[in-house]
């Protein structure tokens, strides 16, 4: 099984933390690390690495509903910009990261804070410091949810 299925079991049994909301054609997860305040991600259902391997119904909803649930991460964490990205190089399961950008989130790094979240070091993207405490994931999981609710 690949990352994406099994994180998917978790949501069927009820043990993914995660967990925002399913919709028609994939489930909404808190991302597992928060440098990017609201980074979520929308996980299809299907196991397909393209998308252009998924049925036209499946796909044109799937792509509704990712625009659905980008808005919805928008408006709960005050993104000045969004970044939605369809990758599938590490997990090839179709799965969008969705990023909440505001302006100089990248200070750090030069170009006036401006570029990809991938110039953002990995060590520190992922690192334990920004795993949302349990209060934390609870907040960002009822802010978002809150967002759905008005858009679905």
């Amino acid at each position: 099984m690949c990352l994406i299925c099994d994180r998917i079991k978790m949501i069927e049994e009820q043990t993914n933390p995660y967990f925002v909301r399913e919709l028609e054609s994939g489930y909404v997860v808190i991302g597992d690390n928060q440098h990017f305040k609201g980074y979520t991600l929308f996980l299809c259902k299907e196991h397909r690495s393209e998308l252009h391997h998924l049925s036209k119904p499946v796909k044109m909803k799937f792509l509704e509903e990712m625009s659905v649930v980008s808005e919805a991460v928008a408006c709960a964490f005050g993104a000045e910009k969004m970044n939605c990205e369809l990758l599938g190089n590490g997990d090839s399961h179709l799965h969008w990261h969705l990023f909440p950008r505001v302006n100089g989130d990248l200070e750090e790094y030069g170009n006036n804070g401006k570029g990809p979240v991938w110039w953002y070091p990995a060590e520190k993207m992922y690192g334990a410091e920004t795993r949302p405490s349990e209060s934390e994931l609870n907040e960002l999981k009822r802010r978002l949810s809150k967002e759905l609710d008005k858009l679905i």
